[in-house]
Parts: C-alpha cells; structure tokens; sequence
C-alpha cells in the first residue's frame, strides 16, 4: 500500500467524527500526491456538509474532475453541493453526463434527479422519475429513501389540489326540505 492510500484511509475512517484528524491525514495525502482524486473529493465533501461553503467545494469537485472525468465516486457529493448552492441548470448538466459514464450508480444519480426536480417543484416529473429509479434498483439500498420519497412528493402534490368547499348545514337542510 502506498503511503498516500494509508493517509487517505485514515482520514476516510475519521470523517465526520474526527475532523481534525480528517484534515491531518488529507493534508498528507495531498501532500504526497497533489493530484489524489479521493482526497480532492474528501474536502470537497468537508466544504459542503460541515462547512456549508458550496463554492469551495465546488472548487474541489471540479479539480477532481479535471483530473479522472471517470472518478464515479465524485458525482454525488458534487451533486449535493450543486443542489444545495440552488445552482439547478449546472447540476441537471453534471446528472446527464454522470449517467453516461460506465460504473456510475445509476439510482444514486437519479435520485439527485429527482431531488433536483423536487426542488423546482416539478413534483409530477419527480414521481414518474421514481417509477423508473424503481425499475433500475437491484438492490433494497436506497428502498427506504424511494418510499419515503414517494409519500412526500405524494403529499406535496396533495397540498396543491384546490380544495372542494364545503358544504355548509343550511346547504343540506335546503336539499332535504326541496325532497
């Protein structure tokens, strides 16, 4: 094993409980190999879900890209970033693309799809996108999330409805009397 993969695991293992030590080990990976796509993706991750700084991270992402376009592992997390930043044509751009890479994981890229969808209340288009990430799925891993997903884009859709009025008890008394 290479000294940079021994870092790398290290700070893999302490993340998120650690972050010092996540740090630590990151900076000696990249240290060691500057160009470590891991390890890039790591901070990136770091920026987005501890320090909510999504240009940054967008910044790490990227410079991972630019270095293996193939890292599968890096789209999610980029993803997350993207969607959370609100930045919506970018991430529409990055899921296609990422779907056309061999090993990319499929459902993973297209439940950021259909959270993306989500987001601009494309509610309708989101659950027809469920039935096919159902379809793809060989595996109950992200099962629970796909349910879940359903009811509350079910119960999103609910909330729209117009609601029917009411009728009030004089409206039935009238209709009883005309009988």
């Amino acid at each position: 094993m290479k000294t940079v993969d021994k870092y790398l695991f290290q700070a893999l293992d302490n993340y998120p409980y650690w972050l010092e030590g996540t740090i630590e080990s990151l900076d000696y990976a990249l240290s060691y190999n500057d160009k470590n796509v891991m390890a890039l993706c790591l901070y990136g991750r770091i920026q987005t879900e501890q320090l909510q700084d999504y240009e940054e991270a967008k910044r790490y992402f990227q410079e991972a890209l630019a270095i293996d376009i193939h890292a599968v592992a890096v789209y999610p997390y980029y993803l997350d970033a993207l969607l959370l930043n609100e930045d919506f044509e970018e991430a529409s751009k990055l899921i296609d693309f990422a779907l056309t890479i061999k090993g990319s994981n499929k459902v993973t890229l297209l439940l950021k799809k259909n959270n993306l969808l989500e987001q601009q209340k494309g509610f309708k288009k989101a659950l027809k996108l469920l039935k096919e990430i159902k379809l793809l799925m060989t595996a109950n891993d992200n099962s629970y999330e796909v349910e879940e997903t359903e009811k509350r884009l079910k119960a999103k859709l609910e909330l729209l409805k117009p609601k029917k009025k009411a009728k009030s008890k004089k409206d039935g008394d009238k209709k009883k009397k005309k009988n």
